[in-house]
């Protein structure tokens, strides 16, 4: 499996381990797919992921709670499944 397939599959496995009302890090995601030296460098490619399974209606990414497209949000967001 491919880098994206891994995040991809990481990711949705994070989200439905957690309770419905809770999110996940894009780095949890990150940090699962990586090493302790190399998961900084899969962030772009998390948020990447996470912009294709919201597209497909998959997961919601968050930002303070609001849902916001994770291409144009700055700073820290979540990702939980849709509601």
């Amino acid at each position: 499996m491919d880098r994206d397939g891994r995040l991809e599959q990481t990711m949705l496995r994070l989200v439905d381990e957690r309770a419905p009302d809770r999110t996940i890090c894009p780095s949890d995601v990150a940090r699962a797919v990586g090493d302790a030296d190399s998961w900084r460098s899969l962030m772009d490619a998390t948020r990447a992921v996470a912009a294709r399974l919201a597209d497909a209606g998959e997961v919601e990414v968050t930002q303070r709670g609001s849902v916001v497209d994770v291409r144009t949000a700055r700073g820290p967001v979540r990702i939980r499944r849709p509601r």
